[in-house]
């Protein structure tokens, strides 16, 4: 066994194999898999490998399409072939007018991939699939690339082609123990011997927290249980003359695809049950957990209903066994947070057909530093420290029960909330407040016009249009007052913080005292990684002079690993987190100013305070941050209050609007506001797979800086010439937003994809942002929005719709 090597992945399912394997495609060929058994003996060998195209975002297409491809080039390799039966086709079924929209907006998403799915109506269904009843069904989703693979096989030719390029693997090699050395780098112990290392990486499947915990860390993944049978054979199947397509059924929680002459029929039962919560015997490998067929009667009585050949065949063969999940459903796939050279690809609960891609991003990310997609949807940072493994578990068994429901815009589930709120939380919920979730945090969404007040869920505008646009009527024209916790806050401080800012940012930054700068940080590749504001406090009994980094909520620990990664050891400069110690309450509106004189000491007038401004003050007697920023278009000040005080300050901020008529506002009519600015939010608008020049901000890079990261990078991209432009779209309709993934069409073409899209309220204009083909970004090019699948006029408009020369937030 080897004693060096540069990357040592620990986990020999899927997840590990394709990892191995994408890493010696990068270039990488000295490098190390260690299985504590044999190859599959985890989840991946009792899978039910069914290998779908189907995705709810464009990079889980985008990596479920690679994984296809791939598994079709090993399913015709001559030297190690893998048994794969594709193109079967698969139908996802839908009895509701509002599934059948979702599925329309999931075909216009998929287009802009180069992926094509088709709604079908029921008649269609029962045509390409003959065992289903259509009653109760209006139709589905039919997906052309489903079928199912061989997992073992798969693995075993993944491990054989790394092996070729110089990759090792080692079996029945359990890792005893992690150690990380001062430089990073990382020992691997196993009982077999030491093997020191660059990289590791936790692929170990449902063992992943007995692995994290030997480099001190947790991750937000729990195990469910999970039932299939395999049939005898039905005579039907044989009478088809074609396989059976796979079926999957939100109406009954079940799914099924083809297995020799009979079927495979796996169930989402809602008695369900979590497994491994008190720890895994080190004997389970190979292993199933006991048959409880009682458990799955319910579903079973539908999966009769809608497939009635399932009531008079046998059942050959049960399987119970252990699949993973996270608290979104979403793999953890990427750098594990507060970890340097440490990387993870676990959670994976439909691991076979998808690994193949996961394996393929996270090795881009490991070689090159990022990913050919933004790939924030299966970061492992986007959740923070409300992620906990008795968390996760109650998100697992939701999702499972919900396994084929997909979640509708602004919905919510139920289970795992309040796990982040502030001590205005019920304060909120007592005014009539309805909240949505960001970063764990509970922040409030609208306020409901009465008590019941329960809006539908669907693909177009619901019932809150009206509610929105009375908050956004407010801070036009009157005051507003909102919080916004959970902001991202990094304290700055040492001699060269500023000069380390100026490396981090394209652009300037500003270093004078009591003002506020945004600026934006790229990727070795010249891309948008992150955006902040930089605001410099000036020495006082509160601190040293100091800045205070901030940006999105969801970003906490990507930026805190970003800053921290880019640190050099001879420079003046500490990190310290503020984030969850202080919360924003943003006071907006012509009126914000008279509001924030009458309950806090000192000249807040336009010359005194002008905007982009900070200062440190009482709201009352609670101490605040308080800056002259805006992200409504509105003259608005957002206030920083120490959590201990926040009651205080609202009060006070309530007592002194009260003669001004302050009313509350919450997230959706920030969303409204901010598209009319032409404002971008992170990892909407700003990813991963664009530089500033196609996202529009030129006018926050400063090219003559001597030197900033990406710099070179971002020279050759600009030299190329942009791929896309982000733009702003005026969309002609009123009954439904642009949703983001959507497609933009002309000639029957892809010519762009939508990243945001909302109502507002002050311009009457139904808005959107997109990124386009270059040569349509000019204002006033014509497209055509495939919208939940009718064809949509739209035309490309000016990026600052309301007030674009910024008077009223310099009022």
């Amino acid at each position: 066994m080897k004693s060096r090597t540069k990357c040592v992945v620990i986990g020999g399912g899927i997840a590990g194999c394709s990892t191995l394997y994408h890493l010696t495609q990068e270039g990488w060929s000295d490098v190390v898999l260690v299985e504590r058994d044999e190859l599959t003996s985890g989840t991946t060998w009792h899978s039910a490998a069914q290998v779908t195209n189907f995705g709810m975002t464009q990079t889980m297409v985008g990596l479920k399409s690679h994984s296809i491809a791939l598994y079709k080039k090993l399913r015709d390799d001559p030297e190690y072939p893998v048994g794969y039966h594709h193109g079967d086709g698969g139908i996802r079924l839908a009895n509701t007018e509002e599934q059948m929209q979702g599925y329309r907006h999931f075909a216009s998403m998929a287009r802009g991939m180069g992926v094509e799915y088709e709604v079908i109506d029921a008649a269609e269904c029962a045509r390409r699939h003959p065992l289903i009843s259509t009653d109760n069904l209006l139709g589905g989703l039919w997906d052309g690339e489903d079928g199912d693979i061989d997992p073992a096989q798969l693995c075993q030719a993944l491990a054989f082609h790394a092996r070729k390029t110089g990759a090792e693997v080692y079996r029945n090699t359990p890792v005893t123990g992690l150690t990380q050395h001062k430089d990073d780098t990382w020992t691997v112990h196993t009982q077999h011997g030491a093997i020191d290392c660059d990289i590791v990486v936790n692929a170990g499947g449902y063992r992943v927290n007995e692995i994290g915990a030997m480099m001190g860390v947790q991750h937000p993944v729990a195990s469910m249980e999970h039932q299939y049978f395999i049939t005898e054979d039905i005579p039907a199947i044989a009478a088809a003359g074609h396989r059976m397509p796979l079926l999957r059924c939100p109406i009954s929680d079940y799914y099924s695809r083809q297995e020799k002459g009979g079927l495979l029929v796996g169930f989402y039962e809602q008695d369900c049950r979590s497994w491994g919560m008190d720890g895994i015997s080190p004997s389970f490998s190979n292993d199933l957990c006991p048959d409880d067929l009682d458990r799955v009667m319910d579903v079973l009585e539908g999966a009769f209903e809608r497939m009635p050949a399932l009531a008079d065949v046998g059942i050959k063969r049960i399987v119970n066994g252990p699949i993973t999940y996270t608290i979104d459903g979403a793999p953890l796939v990427g750098p594990i947070p507060g970890k340097r050279n440490a990387f993870c690809i676990i959670g994976l609960r439909a691991g076979l057909g998808e690994g193949g891609g996961h394996g393929w991003l996270l090795a881009q990310q490991i070689v090159q530093g990022e990913a050919c997609y933004d790939t924030w949807v299966i970061d492992p940072r986007r959740f923070t420290g409300h992620a906990t493994v008795e968390m996760t578990a109650l998100k697992a068994i939701e999702d499972y029960q919900n396994e084929f429901r997909f979640h509708f815009p602004h919905e919510h589930r139920p289970a795992g909330r309040n796990a982040k709120t502030t001590p205005l939380t019920p304060v909120f919920a007592a005014e009539g407040a309805e909240f949505t979730v960001v970063n764990g945090w509970e922040r409030v969404d609208y306020i409901k016009p009465s008590p019941d007040f329960t809006p539908s869920l669907s693909f177009n505008f619901d019932e809150t249009f009206d509610s929105v646009a009375a908050e956004v009527n407010t801070l036009a024209t009157n005051v507003g007052l909102a919080e916004v916790n959970g902001f991202n806050r990094i304290e700055i401080t040492g001699t060269d913080r500023h000069a380390f800012l100026d490396r981090m940012m394209c652009g300037p930054v500003s270093k004078r005292a009591g003002r506020v700068g945004l600026g934006y940080l790229l990727n070795a590749q010249g891309c948008v990684k992150a955006e902040a504001t930089v605001a410099n406090l000036p020495a006082s009994d509160r601190g040293p002079d100091r800045v205070w980094y901030g940006s999105a909520a969801a970003s906490e620990y990507h930026d805190m690993d970003w800053l921290t990664a880019h640190l050099d050891p001879d420079e003046d400069v500490q990190l310290r987190s503020l984030t969850n110690d202080h919360t924003i309450l943003v006071l907006a509106g012509p009126k914000a100013r008279a509001v924030l004189s009458d309950c806090a000491r000192g000249d807040w007038s336009a010359d005194a305070f002008p905007w982009r401004s900070v200062r440190e003050g009482f709201i009352g007697f609670a101490p605040a941050v308080v800056m002259g920023v805006s992200f409504s278009g509105e003259l608005a000040y957002e206030i920083h209050v120490p959590n201990a005080s926040l009651y205080a300050a609202y009060l006070a901020l309530r007592e002194a609007g009260r003669a001004y008529g302050l009313c509350l506002f919450g997230a959706r009519a920030i969303e409204s506001m901010r598209m009319e600015k032409g404002f971008l939010h992170w990892k909407a608008d700003l990813i991963t797979e664009f530089d500033p020049f196609e996202t529009g901000l030129s006018r926050f890079v400063q090219l003559d800086k001597k030197d900033f990261v990406g710099k070179a990078a971002l020279l050759k991209r600009q030299a190329n010439g942009p791929n896309k432009r982000l733009v702003t779209l005026k969309i002609d309709t009123r009954h439904a937003p642009a949703h983001p993934g959507a497609s933009l069409m002309q000639n029957d073409q892809v010519v762009g994809t939508i990243t945001s899209g909302d109502y507002g309220h002050r311009v009457g204009m139904n808005l959107a942002y997109a990124f386009v083909d270059p040569d349509l970004a000019s204002t006033g090019s014509t497209l055509e929005l495939d919208l939940c699948g009718d064809r949509v006029a739209a035309q490309v408009s000016d990026p600052s719709p309301y007030d674009p020369d910024f008077t009223r937030v310099r009022s």
